[in-house]
């Protein structure tokens, strides 16, 4: 009687403590915790890509909360995370989803901040979503027609430049061409040693004459001062003049001075034109009556 007693205290012990590994199990797994005092955060994020509720939140890796709730909107995500109460977050706070393993599981990843002032947690805050392996994967999918048609092009590319290098009269070019270039360098070796004491020469004549130009510049600082200050005076003077040539040409043009009138007034030029017919006619018959009976004046003064 003894012993079956014995046995049922130790089932009822072992199922007992299996149900409380049970609890404590599924309240891990589900994020259950038998605190109260827990901090809601609303995090607006463009894309979650996988995220979903009950996901750990960590604060620099260290899990302390999850993720409570999500609400999608036209062009973003509320994500609600809950974090203990323990932790302090700061207004420079950043929220960020990344990859949780290599198994394609997500977290919500904050960093606390440094700034003076505590986090308003009465506020949306916008987070951000760090590329992971699958989304990688996803954009190399979209882009597979072009890295094939690239490397395409690459492989033609190179087997043209394989053709092109292994081509044997290239070859003997380069091979002629280097040959050249070593004669050409050994000959302009040979140069430079026969003539290196001209160009010593030549470097010394150099500087001599760079001597003798400063001197002369030093010398006659004062006569190129005023050289310069002279012509300076020439080019305003004939600005000047310039200016005044280009003032009687529009007053000309314009008619506004006297050879103006004279030469572009159509009026006087019309008086002119009949004075010298007049005078043409005239002279016409003075030179008649001098070839005949000389000069008949018919005057009938009243």
């Amino acid at each position: 009687m003894k012993d079956e007693r014995k046995t049922e205290i130790k089932v009822g012990i072992t199922v007992l403590a299996a149900i409380l590994i049970f609890l404590w199990i599924f309240g891990w797994a589900k994020n259950i915790s038998i605190r109260s005092a827990e901090n809601l955060i609303k995090v607006s994020f463009k894309n979650v890509a996988g995220l979903e509720i009950g996901d750990p939140v960590t604060i620099n890796g260290f899990r302390k909360g999850y993720v409570n709730d999500m609400k999608v909107l036209p062009n973003e995500v509320i994500v609600e995370i809950a974090i203990d109460n323990d932790i302090t977050l700061k207004e420079d706070a950043r929220f960020s989803i990344s990859m949780l393993d290599l198994m394609g599981g997500k977290k919500v990843e904050i960093y606390p901040g440094e700034a003076s002032a505590s986090l308003n947690l009465n506020e949306i805050h916008h987070g951000i979503f760090l590329s992971d392996i699958p989304a990688v994967m996803s954009l190399l999918g979209s882009v597979q027609d072009d890295l094939v048609t690239v490397l395409k092009d690459v492989k033609i590319t190179l087997s043209s430049m394989n053709n092109y290098l292994t081509d044997e009269s290239l070859s003997l070019d380069i091979k002629q061409s280097l040959k050249n270039l070593n004669t050409l360098t050994s000959e302009v070796n040979e140069l430079i040693k026969q003539n290196k004491e001209n160009f010593k020469q030549l470097t010394e004549n150099v500087v001599t004459l760079t001597d003798k130009t400063n001197n002369l510049i030093r010398n006659n600082e004062q006569n190129l001062t005023d050289l310069l200050k002279n012509l300076n005076e020439v080019t305003n003077k004939s600005n000047k003049l310039l200016n005044d040539i280009n003032k009687l040409t529009d007053e000309t043009f314009s008619k506004k001075n006297n050879l103006g009138k004279l030469l572009y007034d159509e009026e006087m030029m019309r008086d002119i034109k009949a004075t010298l017919k007049q005078v043409n006619e005239l002279t016409s018959i003075l030179i008649e009556q001098l070839k005949g009976k000389g000069v008949n004046v018919d005057a009938n003064i009243f």
